[in-house]
C-alpha cells in the first residue's frame, strides 16, 4: 500500500514539474521585467489591455505598445518587426497576455506573458 501511495506521488511531482516548465517557457516573471527593461533597450512591452484600463487605477508602462487583445489578430501585420525583438506582453492579470503570447507565436514573434500583469506590477513597485 506504502510503495502505490509512494509511486502516485512520484507521479504527480513529475506530471506537476513538466506543467510548471512548459507554463514558464512563454512566462516572465514581474522581477525578470523589471530586469529586461533596465538591461535591453530594444524591449517592447505590449500592453493587450482596452485604452480604457490605461488610464484607470492601474496605469500603463510608459513606453509600451497598446493593442487590445480583440483587435491583435487583424492587427498582426503591424508587428511584423517585432520578430527580431524581444516582446513582453502585458494585461491586467496576466490572462488576457497569455492569449495574446499565443498569438503572436503563432505568428512568429517570439515573446513572453507577464505573470500576474499590471496588478503583480503595480504589486511589487514599492520593493
Amino acid at each position: 500500500m506504502f510503495s502505490k501511495l509512494w509511486f502516485i506521488a512520484a507521479v504527480f511531482v513529475l506530471f506537476s514539474s513538466m506543467a510548471q516548465a512548459q507554463e514558464k517557457e512563454g512566462t516572465i516573471t514581474v522581477s525578470g521585467l523589471r530586469q529586461a527593461m533596465a538591461e535591453d533597450s530594444s524591449l517592447v512591452i505590449l500592453d493587450v489591455r482596452t485604452p480604457e484600463e490605461l488610464t484607470g487605477q492601474l496605469g500603463k508602462i510608459d513606453g509600451a505598445l497598446n493593442i487590445p487583445l480583440q483587435q491583435l489578430e487583424d492587427r498582426i501585420n503591424e508587428l511584423a518587426d517585432l520578430k527580431y525583438k524581444n516582446v513582453a506582453v502585458i494585461c491586467r492579470s496576466g490572462v488576457r497576455s497569455a492569449k495574446a503570447q499565443k498569438i503572436l507565436s503563432d505568428h512568429g514573434i517570439k515573446s513572453k506573458s507577464v505573470a500576474g500583469g499590471m496588478i503583480e506590477f503595480r504589486k511589487t513597485e514599492k520593493e
